[in-house]
């Protein structure tokens, strides 16, 4: 809950509720796709990368097919299952106890394996994202493992869809300058592109695919 100062005092402002994960991997799913697929081309042969549990993170793996030798590190459960598959991909199951919200695993052992790996790219997502209170979550129980994730990353990228812009939700864990950058699908408010440029964060547009009219190929 975050306190609004209104005029002869303050009230509460409910934030950015966690949604079940089944319900936001249905949300949105075109442009989620086409961010994750921008997003992947931050990973090359022989990296390690960490996958949030995000529903938007979890397309990525959908665009590693042609790479060799990468090593997919990770708390999602749906993410170790999405990535099973993929003989390319080598896949490390950090242990917790499943939180069925986020079909993740949380709790210290997880943060406490983490600390030991060193991370290429961690692909990060978020609840919210406002200038004011920066990136943020609605998950406690993620909180730190998000945070530790982007400590041991060499890079950080935030897979954001346009909805969760000017947003704020229960747990900031992150502000534009920690991210190398952010893809989204739609250009977002200039206050926006501008915080991203004097942070030195780069803003990635996600293209979308265009659709054929109807009676059209494609």
């Amino acid at each position: 809950v975050t306190i609004e100062k209104i005029y002869g005092g303050v009230t509460a402002r409910k934030g950015e509720q966690l949604t079940p994960f089944d319900v936001r991997r249905i949300k949105g799913r075109e442009a989620k796709a086409a961010i994750a697929a921008r997003a992947a081309q931050f990973v090359h042969d022989n990296d390690t990368v960490f996958l949030d549990s995000g529903t938007t993170t979890l397309h990525v793996l959908d665009n590693l097919s042609a790479l060799h030798n990468v090593t997919i590190v990770t708390h999602s459960l749906q993410a170790m299952m999405a990535a099973l598959p993929y003989q390319n991909l080598n896949i490390i199951s950090l242990p917790g106890q499943l939180y069925r919200k986020t079909s993740s695993f949380t709790g210290l052992d997880v943060i406490r394996f983490l600390k030991t790996y060193n991370i290429s790219v961690a692909f990060m997502g978020a609840s919210a994202f406002s200038i004011e209170h920066g990136v943020s979550n609605s998950s406690p129980l993620e909180y730190e493992i998000k945070m530790t994730a982007m400590q041991r990353a060499e890079k950080s990228v935030l897979l954001l869809d346009s909805e969760k812009f000017g947003r704020t939700a229960l747990l900031t864990y992150a502000q534009i300058a920690d991210f190398d950058a952010i893809v989204t699908e739609r250009m977002p408010a200039p206050e926006y592109e501008r915080a991203c440029r004097e942070a030195g964060t780069e803003l990635i547009i996600a293209e979308l695919p265009t659709h054929a009219p109807d009676g059209g190929e494609g």
